[in-house]
């Protein structure tokens, strides 16, 4: 099936499985953590959750122009080992802490800060290995299957480590997902060396961040690629934090509904990243196009009435989130210079997740001072916010205008028309703002 033919490379489908198990044990221990903050270290305060996302993200703003360079001079491979095991040593110490009763708010506020600067760089190394695994022709299809394996886990994860957090508490959570760095590794050891492809590599010297900078100034279709997902990333994609304030606060729940919900979301999760792995290439309108359902689908969360209507909203708020994510994730790829590929991808990751430091301690007291239906409605306005850019780029970028033809019929007396010299064809739909590069 063309969903999923990147699984018929035997490397590729090594990683897959491997990172899908670790995955899930990511998945656990984010939802251990953000219901330990919520629930254990204080009285329900968003904001304390909105400062632990923060601290987890932010070091994408500081660390993503050297993360981007290593992944580019340096053998990824060895990159992920020396990253991996360093995650798994916190979520270690965290469990630790948890399990002999002496963790405090401060002592997560720690360990989320070193897991942000481990993250910030391993993400672009993690975000580029792929090319190594797999050929240009599949990159598309392999970037949305690892957002499928992504958010399968994302199911599986935070519903498990509900019913964990309850019966044995947050911190066994954190030490299975400890072992589950093993199946990463493990996969990572099965990869033959000599199998990867060979990508070109960025040579020694000075300026070379600045190279990768000046390679996205003049590519004013990954600029606006980038301005999109900073928008919803800072401001619609804190869904722990608005899930928490909407489960604890507004509906009187407890972890294992926390977990649920958040299992819930990733049925939508999976269903977009599996039609954008389904997909060819991806296309900057299906971006925009996704950031406007992902808008309204906000809005019907923020105004659901009960539990049940919550999470029923949640699915195809998941469905547009991913949409967008996986098309513009593979976008920026398939369209980046091999050479360039981890300084624009560290870039990417950086507004991605960087944003957090801004969007979540804000969203965390819209939810404490009007109440979690507003944090949702920030969501909304995030993604349809989003859309409208997205419109008036391709308006301007392809010339667009509306004409009126008196002699038609109906809706054909309004056509959508280029100023362009020769007609837009379906080929050009995302190449005019690269005609800049």
């Amino acid at each position: 099936m063309s969903t999923f033919r990147s699984l018929g490379i035997l490397n590729y489908r090594i990683w897959f499985f491997g990172a899908l198990i670790s995955n899930i044990g990511t998945w656990m221990q984010r939802t251990a953590q953000d219901w330990l903050v919520f629930d254990h270290l204080t009285a329900h305060d968003a904001g304390a959750m909105g400062i632990t996302l923060a601290l987890q993200l932010g070091p994408q703003l500081f660390l993503a122009p050297w993360a981007g360079l290593l992944a580019d001079r340096y053998s990824r491979r060895k990159l992920l080992f020396i990253t991996l095991v360093a995650m798994a040593l916190l979520s270690t110490g965290l469990g630790i802490l948890v399990l002999l009763g002496v963790a405090e708010l401060w002592h997560v506020y720690v360990f989320a800060l070193l897991l942000g600067i481990v993250t910030a760089l391993d993400a672009p190394v993690r975000q580029t290995f792929v090319s190594e695994l797999v050929t240009d022709e599949y990159l598309p299809n392999a970037v949305a299957l690892n957002s499928a394996s992504f958010n399968v886990a994302r199911m599986i994860g935070p519903a498990v480590s509900g019913v964990l957090t309850v019966v044995v508490g947050p911190g066994w959570v954190f030490l299975i997902n400890t072992v589950s760095f093993v199946a990463m590794l493990w996969a990572l050891k099965l990869i033959p060396v000599s199998s990867l492809r060979i990508q070109p590599r960025a040579a020694a010297g000075k300026g070379r961040i600045r190279e990768g900078l000046r390679y996205v100034r003049n590519r004013p279709d990954i600029q606006v690629v980038l301005v999109a997902i900073f928008i919803v990333g800072t401001f619609g994609l804190n869904f722990p934090l608005f899930i928490a304030a909407m489960v604890g606060t507004q509906f009187g729940m407890d972890a294992g509904a926390f977990g649920l919900l958040n299992s819930v979301m990733a049925i939508g999760s999976v269903a977009g990243a599996l039609l954008a792995a389904r997909r060819g290439r991806p296309r900057l309108r299906l971006i925009f196009a996704a950031a406007g359902g992902f808008g309204v689908a906000s809005a019907l969360a923020a105004l659901a009435p009960n539990a049940v209507l919550f999470g029923l909203a949640l699915i195809p708020c998941g469905l547009f989130a991913l949409t967008l994510i996986t098309s513009a994730n593979g976008y920026v790829q398939s369209t980046t210079e091999a050479v360039m590929r981890g300084r624009v991808m560290s870039l990417y990751m950086a507004i991605f997740m960087g944003g957090t430091p801004i969007g979540a301690p804000l969203v965390g007291w819209v939810a404490n001072v009007g109440g979690p239906r507003w944090s949702v409605g920030v969501a909304a306005l995030a993604g349809v916010s989003t859309a409208v850019v997205g419109l008036v780029w391709i308006i301007r970028a392809k010339q667009l205008r509306l004409r009126f033809d008196r002699r038609a019929r109906g809706l054909k007396h309004f056509r959508v028309e280029s100023l362009l010299a020769r007609p837009v064809t379906e080929e050009d739909d995302d190449g005019v703002g690269r005609q800049g590069g």
